[in-house]
């Protein structure tokens, strides 16, 4: 079987190399280059310590090796999507975007095809059942687990994946980059947007959306408490990053329009919470999958180790996730994500409306 390996320098795709060797495989070792072209004032990407790292693995282990360009992909799918959302207001998320438009779909196009399976470093886990059905598991290190941000892959992009590390918790992931004396043993996970490195968000957004001041505003009493640079550097639930006295202070409310912030003062403002969850663009992860009205799921809305549970309601728009216990920072323009009441399975997601 031909196995095309995405490796990024980092210690978790560095690990799945010698996996899949001890599997018998010898896999083609890719690193995409993302880096958005022409702003190096932008990056803090270690893009040429991440190639010096994956070229000295795909050395030790005898596996051929390239560099895939995927710039203007990058940007065209997953950067134009980022901007355009937080021009209408809504929070995206271009880790799940990129996962899909990248890593499974331009990569796919360019090089991919050739291969029978795309491996990469994700905490989740793949499968095929008695009738050939493949499907979307969550990791065993829950905490670690990466599968919402893998929810949005398309079947015949799942059917083709492989995730190497998935049965394996994060300190065995470490245990064994020390046994195998790979140069990425130490390195700290990444915190950036997708393997764009250290890059900031909010530089990010700035660099393509600019800013322009409005007001911050009290939503109980109308009062102007301060100034933001635009309402799209703030997310719904938000407390942090808003240089307000006297907090905490949560994110309440964006009127897009008037480009005006409202927030909220107390630890739990009751503005914030609700329990019904409207999703659309909704998609299974596989054929044999229905998502029915009132059945039983769990569900993240955010990059989370636990889930919260609720029950499904079929709407003429998608569906309503109705959950048991109300949630903060339910934001517009991020993904909602389905798993089975008990099994480690993801079954679907949506859009937040």
């Amino acid at each position: 079987m031909n196995i095309a390996a995405l490796v990024s320098g980092g210690v978790d795709s560095s690990v799945m190399v010698p996996i899949l060797k001890e599997q018998g495989y010898n896999p083609h070792i890719f690193y995409i280059k993302i880096g958005l072209e022409g702003k190096d004032d932008l990056m803090d990407c270690p893009s040429e310590e991440d190639i010096e790292i994956t070229t000295y693995i795909a050395k030790k282990y005898g596996c051929p090796f390239d560099i895939v360009d995927l710039q203007k992909e990058y940007y065209e799918r997953v950067a134009s999507y980022t901007m355009d959302s937080v021009r209408k207001g809504l929070t995206p998320n271009p880790d799940v975007m990129c996962n899909r438009m990248i890593k499974f779909g331009a990569f796919e196009e360019k090089m991919g095809y050739q291969f029978d399976r795309i491996a990469t470093g994700h905490y989740a886990r793949q499968w095929y059942d008695e009738n050939g059905v493949s499907w979307l598991g969550t990791a065993v290190d829950t905490f670690k687990d990466q599968t919402d941000f893998l929810a949005r892959i398309t079947y015949h992009q799942l059917s083709k994946a492989m995730f190497p590390i998935g049965e394996l918790p994060k300190s065995e992931v470490r245990r064994l980059a020390e046994f195998h004396k790979l140069p990425s043993a130490q390195r700290h996970d990444s915190q950036g947007i997708c393997f764009l490195g250290k890059i900031n968000y909010n530089d990010y957004i700035r660099e393509y959306v600019g800013e322009k001041e409005g007001d911050i505003i009290e939503m109980e009493t109308g009062k102007k408490l301060g100034k933001h640079k635009g309402f799209w550097f703030h997310t719904i639930g938000q407390r942090k990053g808003l240089g307000l006295g006297g907090g905490p202070w949560f994110v309440v409310k964006k009127d897009t329009e008037r480009n005006l912030v409202y927030v909220s003062k107390g630890y739990d403002p009751i503005a914030q919470y609700t329990n019904n969850i409207d999703l659309v663009d909704v998609m299974a992860m596989n054929p044999a999958i229905t998502l029915t009205d009132g059945q039983r799921v769990r569900y993240k809305i955010r990059h989370q180790p636990g889930f919260n549970m609720g029950n499904l309601k079929l709407t003429e728009k998608g569906l309503t996730i109705i959950s048991d216990e109300a949630i903060s920072g339910v934001a517009a323009g991020q993904f909602g994500i389905i798993y089975h009441e008990t099994d480690p399975v993801v079954l679907g997601s949506g859009v937040i409306d």
